[in-house]
């Protein structure tokens, strides 16, 4: 039976191009409508390979010669390229994958060929491939640009938990993509920012802002910290917030700058001081907490070396460290440290485990606050002003603070250095008070030894540098054997009041020394009262004055009268203690010089204790005065067994802060 013979003709419309071979020569006998549309009109008739000539054609000749040898199809997949008809430039080409399978024709034995244009799926897939190239280009552009700018971009989730970061946040803190996936960034954030930053995101998540951007301090590969700034915008598709996309950048050096220009200013806003603890209380509180978190300055005193000694004047400590100790300008010789500080005028770092300040860095009781505080570092910066070093600042970091770096101790040097105008005024003010210190002193004598009695006085001045004020005392034996005291206060803390405190002083004793002995202390008060009014001595002052006379049997009299003045404190040997107060005050001296005065009598027993004082024994601010003297009358309680010298000490000691002068006297028959 004769094999059926394929008619071509029913191919001549058929979208897939189709072309038919005779014979071995593979002769070119049909082609269809798709094929001159691919290929172009070509002759019929002629070999295949002079038909095809095109570059890369021969294959298909060695697919026909296979073909019709052993009678088995075979596919062509790799895509094949031919110039399309009437092409101009390179871009004009045609692609196609074929098959061959053997035909029987009226041509004879032959070849099929059926080829499929995939030029669009060629092009599509060359569109793509330069698209993606093109990302690459532009991802490649912007990395490099991020680079540029020290900026490290970041995708987070919507919760902030971070999912992407570029590399650069590696080689600011040492951690590992890994490491610093999904949380894994905070460990890199100093302990006390990341509480405000976990709250941070947790108000984004659920407020949404349009941007959030925040400023905190991280860990670097070197082990300090620097401040970083990071900004992210959310990501929201259909109305969902996905992610987050952010960029975090090194403002180090633009953060230092402005709190540099921040701190100056504030420090150079320091001018209008009366002493300089004011002016180095307001510097270290320029630095706190900004640079350190205490700070501590002591005025020295002193030549150098060993007898180099320091007050602690001021102190200041950022919130939520102790209390800070009061100020109670006890002076203290200066340790190894210190001294090497001054010496050499350069700032000195003391790094140690939190709370184990080293022994003599700073006063015993500064440095029982900083080991409570958990100090880790303690800088000592000398401050000088006029070319001489007249203090000593101790800078402490606390808890989890890192040791200043050298730039934070520059600064901080800087800053206390800024307000040399002020510093200067204020010791150059101070000077003239130690001055008027030591003639205050001289005029304050020593009292007289009284047979069969203690007598013992003290003098304190205020807690402000070398201030002085109008209180004295006074202990003279009288003509006739009695003993005369004055206890006093000039209103004011000047050189003015020092001055007119000496003149009443000189004036009371010269009244009181020339008495006769009828004239009882309320006629001597009010000579001096007289004679101060007359010659314009004084505009306000307060005393008391006392005659003490001993009688036959060995006991005491106290005979006094009071100008306004607090009332003296009789501490018996047994019982409570009491004032010694009139039913109605007299006025003080220089306000009424004609009104009476009252002349008091009590006795005085043996082991008895009289005690006059100025008011900056027993006057707190904001507090009852009544309190003040509450408190002082039980301290002469407990400590009425005491030598009268020792009592004194004991009550100066109760005082917490002594903020004004304190005269004292206290007499005692044995």
């Amino acid at each position: 039976m004769a094999e059926p013979q394929l008619t071509p003709e029913a191919f001549d419309r058929a979208i897939v191009v189709i072309a038919l071979t005779a014979g071995p020569g593979h002769r070119l006998v049909y082609v269809n409508e798709a094929f001159r549309d691919l290929f172009g009109d070509r002759p019929l008739g002629g070999p295949v390979a002079e038909v095809f000539a095109d570059e890369g054609a021969e294959g298909l000749v060695d697919t026909l010669d296979q073909v019709l040898a052993d009678s088995t199809a075979r596919q062509v997949t790799a895509h094949r390229t031919v110039a399309s008809p009437g092409a101009s430039g390179p871009d004009d080409h045609r692609h196609f994958v074929y098959s061959c399978s053997p035909a029987a024709s009226r041509y004879g034995p032959g070849v099929l060929i059926a080829a499929i244009d995939t030029t669009a799926q060629v092009h599509s897939a060359r569109q793509a491939e330069l698209l993606a190239l093109e990302r690459l280009h532009a991802l490649q552009r912007y990395e490099a640009l991020v680079s540029a700018v020290s900026q490290m971009v970041w995708l987070a989730q919507p919760d902030g938990t971070l999912t992407e970061l570029v590399p650069g946040w590696q080689e600011l803190t040492g951690q590992t993509l890994d490491q610093s996936a999904s949380r894994g960034w905070l460990e890199a954030v100093h302990p006390r920012d990341r509480d405000r930053l976990t709250a941070l995101w947790s108000r984004a998540h659920r407020e949404q802002p349009p941007l959030v951007e925040y400023t905190f301090r991280v860990r670097t590969d070197g082990g300090g910290y620097r401040h970083v700034r990071s900004r992210a915008v959310p990501i929201v598709r259909d109305g969902e917030l996905v992610e987050w996309i952010g960029t975090t950048t090194d403002v180090e050096d633009r953060w230092r700058r402005r709190l540099r220009e921040r701190l100056l200013a504030r420090a150079g806003g320091v001018t209008d001081v009366e002493g300089p603890e004011d002016a180095f209380a307001a510097l270290a509180a320029a630095v706190v907490p900004e640079l350190t978190d205490a700070c501590a300055v002591y005025l020295l005193s002193g030549a150098s070396g060993e007898e180099l000694t320091g007050v602690r004047v001021a102190s200041v400590a950022r919130p939520g460290l102790p209390p800070l100790p009061p100020i109670r300008r006890q002076s203290y010789r200066l340790g190894a440290k210190s001294r090497l500080a001054v010496a050499q005028r350069r700032p000195k770092l003391l790094t140690f485990p939190a709370g184990q300040v080293p022994d003599g860095a700073v006063p015993s009781i500064s440095a029982e606050w900083l080991n409570e505080a958990r100090a880790t570092s303690l800088t000592l910066l000398p401050i000088e002003v006029d070319g001489t070093v007249v203090a000593l600042a101790a800078a402490a970091r606390c808890e989890d603070s890192e040791p200043p770096c050298e730039a934070d101790i520059e600064l901080l040097h800087e800053v206390l250095q800024r307000a040399q105008t002020p510093l200067h005024q204020a010791l150059e003010l101070q000077r003239t008070r130690h001055a008027a210190l030591v003639l205050q002193r001289a005029l304050l004598t020593e009292p007289p030894a009284v047979e069969g009695a203690e007598l013992a006085t003290r003098y304190q001045p205020g807690s402000r540098t070398a201030e002085v004020g109008g209180d004295w005392y006074d202990a003279f034996p009288l003509p006739d054997g009695s003993l005369a005291l004055t206890i006093g206060d000039v209103a004011g803390h000047d050189l003015a009041a020092a001055t007119t405190m000496g003149q009443l002083r000189s004036m009371l004793r010269s009244v009181a020394y020339n008495r006769t002995h009828l004239e009882t202390p309320a006629h001597t008060l009010a000579e001096l009262d007289a004679a101060a009014d007359g010659l314009g001595v004084a505009s306000f002052a307060t005393a008391v004055h006392v005659h003490l006379v001993r009688g036959a049997d060995g006991g005491w009299t106290a005979a006094w009268s009071n100008a306004g003045h607090p009332p003296p404190l009789l501490v018996p040997a047994e019982g409570e203690p009491r004032l010694l107060a009139g039913e109605e005050a007299d006025v003080p001296l220089c306000v009424a010089p004609g009104e009476p005065r009252m002349t008091h009598r009590h006795p005085i027993g043996a082991g008895d204790t009289l005690i006059l004082y100025t008011d900056g024994l027993v006057e707190v601010p904001g507090e009852h005065l009544s309190e003040g003297i509450a408190r002082m009358s039980g301290a002469a309680a407990e400590a009425r067994r005491l030598p009268v010298g020792e009592l004194c000490d004991r009550l100066l000691a109760r005082v917490v802060e002594i903020r004004d002068d304190i005269a004292l006297i206290a007499f005692r028959p044995r």
